[in-house]
């Protein structure tokens, strides 16, 4: 039957830290504030930068607005008197004047402006350069009704709203002040006059003023939109920044700790095993009987269970000094020309009594022709003796073994150990490939060891390049599959012909 491959954990939402809630706390009253203190209902940092894009819209246009003023007057000039004309728009141009210099002041300070104040001091501006623009009524009283009149102040007002309005659009305020005075005033005199043709041109006014104020209107919420997206950019930047040097922060830590948890259990296991070299030694001793019989015999019983005892707590360290090697970086590989089919045998031969304890059949498939690999045979015998040994530990009474070595579809070769045991179940998957972890199988049964194995096979499978795959499912069994790449395999060399040429003497005669 076909093994399913195990479910990954589902990640787990990590809740909110004291930090973050802190953190959102702050924000949410430092956001109110801002509403509350902004004359944009927004923060005050987006009125400081409409009222910026105001007065460089104001600067940029210096020169523009009076050459349109001087226009219109001289346009004005063929229906109403020149001085009329001329004295509206040096008036237009003074107060345009008093608008660039107050912009220019804004631009020219260096502390953070009040923005409250600006933005009163600039309406006011605004509204007295739109008190200018309402001062061609003058023209009708110097000259009286006149329906040539009519259309050209029409004109010029239509003009001069649509450039106020698009000029002041990042201030509301200073668009109402520069547009309406005039209009309105042209409005009114439309009306009172009567007629068709100044009905219809004060109709069209109307629509106008609205028309450009809805615009610029449409203006200033696409430039605050694009303020308000410019702060959070830089406040997720910032805070990606953050997170940046805390992770850093944390990896250093980490890092740090791994280090000193290696050096660790390399000094306590060079440590431990200096003393247990002697207890497994005179233990040995005690047990064959070497300086003589015991009197009595359940002495042998003991130090028979001192030397299993000690072998076991040696495999232990041996474990745990070679997974702080690995991890450390300091676990060097002896490469050397190794044959898979060799090494899985003798493993096989070792562990075969241990089988046949628990009656276990143990059974093996070697592919024919196998060439050698290139790899460390310490480290890979290794690796099947951890598979064999879990696969035999957790098998139950008559259960069965299969231990193949073959060839692997991208041409490297593998060795997979199968057994028909209870299995692992897919939320412990993740559990039992983790340095010390350990299936509730093992913690139910107190099988020994300290879950390394399966680790300690996986990271010695990285240093060789290769690939390690658990597949089990609960009930039928499991079976752990180890693939060198192809990139190791030793493939037979062609003999080298040498072409030996003669070598031909020749000797000049004479």
């Amino acid at each position: 039957m076909m093994l399913a491959k195990p479910a990954m954990h589902d990640r787990t939402v990590r809740a909110p830290t004291g930090r973050e809630t802190k953190r959102t706390s702050r924000r949410t009253v430092f956001d109110a504030r801002q509403r509350l203190t902004s004359t944009s209902g927004t923060r005050v940092a987006f009125d400081f930068d409409l009222l910026h894009e105001y007065a460089s819209s104001r600067l940029k246009s210096m020169l523009v607005i009076p050459a349109v003023v001087v226009v219109l007057a001289l346009f004005a000039m063929l229906w109403a008197p020149a001085v009329s004309a001329l004295a509206w728009a040096a008036l237009v141009i003074a107060t345009n004047a008093v608008v660039i210099y107050l912009a220019h002041r804004f631009e020219a300070q260096a502390d953070a402006p009040d923005a409250r104040r600006w933005t009163m001091t600039f309406g006011l501006a605004e509204l007295l350069h739109g008190f200018a623009w309402a001062s061609l009524m003058q023209f009708e009283l110097m000259v009286g009704p006149s329906a040539n009149l009519s259309v050209a102040m029409f004109a010029m007002v239509l003009v001069g709203t649509a450039t106020n309005a698009v000029t002041t659009s990042s201030l509301p305020r200073g668009t109402l002040g520069s547009t309406l005075p005039a209009s309105i005033a042209l409005t009114v005199f439309l009306l009172l006059e009567g007629g068709a043709l100044n009905f219809s041109l004060a109709a069209v006014l109307v629509a106008g003023e609205v028309f450009f104020v809805y615009l610029a209107r449409k203006l200033y919420l696409s430039k605050l939109g694009m303020a308000a997206y410019q702060s959070e950019k830089e406040t997720l930047i910032t805070e990606l920044e953050e997170a940046r040097e805390m992770s850093d922060e944390a990896r250093r830590h980490a890092e740090q700790a791994n280090i000193a948890k290696s050096q660790f259990l390399a000094t306590m296991s060079h440590e431990l095993r200096t003393p247990l070299n002697a207890i497994i030694g005179f233990s040995e001793v005690l047990q064959s009987e070497l300086l003589g019989p015991h009197e009595v015999r359940q002495y042998k019983e003991y130090a028979g269970d001192i030397h299993r005892s000690g072998q076991h707590l040696l495999t232990l360290i041996n474990e745990l000094l070679d997974l702080s090697r690995i991890e450390a970086g300091k676990y060097e590989l002896n490469e050397e020309a190794i044959s898979l089919v060799d090494i899985a045998e003798d493993c096989r031969r070792m562990l075969e009594i241990r089988a046949n304890s628990k009656s276990i059949t143990l059974t093996c498939a070697y592919a024919d022709d196998l060439p050698k690999l290139w790899g460390d045979e310490r480290a890979t015998r290794q690796v099947v003796l951890n598979l064999l040994s879990n696969a035999i530990k957790f098998t139950s009474q008559s259960g069965k073994v299969l231990l193949k070595v073959a060839r692997s579809a991208d041409g490297g070769q593998l060795i997979s150990v199968r057994d028909n045991g209870p299995g692992i179940p897919e939320e412990e998957m993740e559990t039992v490939l983790s340095s010390f972890g350990q299936g509730s199988l093992a913690q139910k049964s107190a099988e020994q060891g300290a879950g390394l194995g399966l680790p300690i096979v996986q990271k010695i499978m990285e240093l060789h390049q290769g690939r390690f795959d658990l597949f089990s499912k609960v009930r039928f069994g499991t079976e752990a599959i180890a693939t060198f790449p192809r990139a190791r395999v030793m493939k037979a060399l062609a003999p080298v012909i040498e072409d030996r040429n003669r070598l031909e003497i020749y000797s000049d005669v004479g």
